[in-house]
């Protein structure tokens, strides 16, 4: 028996759990360019959990569009942060339901007791906008929650070097 490899869910719906550090860059990694609007995220905080409704650019998928000469793809996808104790924004206004958010990456600073499984869970916008959750421990749910579409304007996103 071989093990996984990431091709093998390239056709699938993705449905990762991060409960560290290292596997918050696999779930950064594949929210980076996102795309939602501040009204499709939400505080539940009777829950304590925060979502986000987003529009997922298909990193997986990218190679196998471009050898097929296809178009890109994205997705919809909800992302779950749990044991929320706390949330902040810069950048992001609630009021503003329209104001379109595009995801750059998820950082984790862990508490400085390495026994403590606390932290501060920050998620970077695009312009300078940011939402920072503290949490009581790690816990980033992500799920595909729809078919994937055509990526408008069907190109994949740059991040040309400075």
């Amino acid at each position: 028996m071989s093990d996984a490899r990431f091709e093998d869910a390239a056709e699938r719906p993705i449905r990762l759990r991060a409960e560290s550090a290292e596997d918050l860059e696999v779930v950064s990694a594949l929210l980076q360019d996102a795309a939602g609007v501040a009204g499709d995220l939400a505080w539940m905080r009777r829950k304590r959990r925060f979502a986000l409704f987003l529009n997922r650019f298909r990193w997986e998928d990218r190679e196998r569009a471009e050898k097929a000469g296809r178009p890109y793809e994205r997705v919809r996808c909800v992302a779950l942060v749990e044991n929320v104790e706390s949330v902040r924004a810069a950048g992001v206004d609630p009021a503003e339901r329209d104001q379109a958010l595009s995801v750059l990456r998820l950082e984790f600073a862990p508490a400085s007791d390495p026994e403590d499984p606390s932290g501060l869970l920050r998620i970077i916008l695009a312009g300078d906008g940011e939402i920072a959750i503290q949490v009581e421990a790690l816990e980033v749910r992500v799920e595909d929650v729809t078919r994937p579409y055509l990526a408008p304007p069907g190109k994949a996103p740059r991040h040309p070097e400075d």
